[in-house]
């Protein structure tokens, strides 16, 4: 049982979304940002909390770049840190 089309329309309208930029989430044409998904479910009166757990690994092969990034001269360093500092807001956009 699908939900009344003027519901719909009321919850797009209150999430701030297009009926293109719905349609191409509900095809899974495309995925939505952490932000429009959270304003999504508040629209249908939800809301959603996420929480880092980091784990441990026995043997990380990020630990096989430590040698090489301490073997770098200091603006070398600062480089490798420029590009993980983009990587993540990337991540944190999509």
């Amino acid at each position: 049982m699908s939900a009344p089309p003027a519901l719909l329309r009321e919850a797009r309208r209150r999430a701030g979304l297009s009926q293109r930029q719905l349609a191409r989430i509900e095809r899974g044409q495309t995925s939505p940002s952490w932000d429009t998904l959270a304003r999504l479910l508040a629209a249908a009166g939800f809301a959603i909390h996420s929480e880092l757990d980091p784990r441990s690994s026995p043997r990380s092969h990020m630990l096989d770049d430590v040698a090489r990034i301490l073997a770098l001269p200091p603006e070398r360093r600062l480089d490798e840190v420029r590009n993980l500092s983009r990587f993540v807001h990337a991540a944190r956009r999509a």
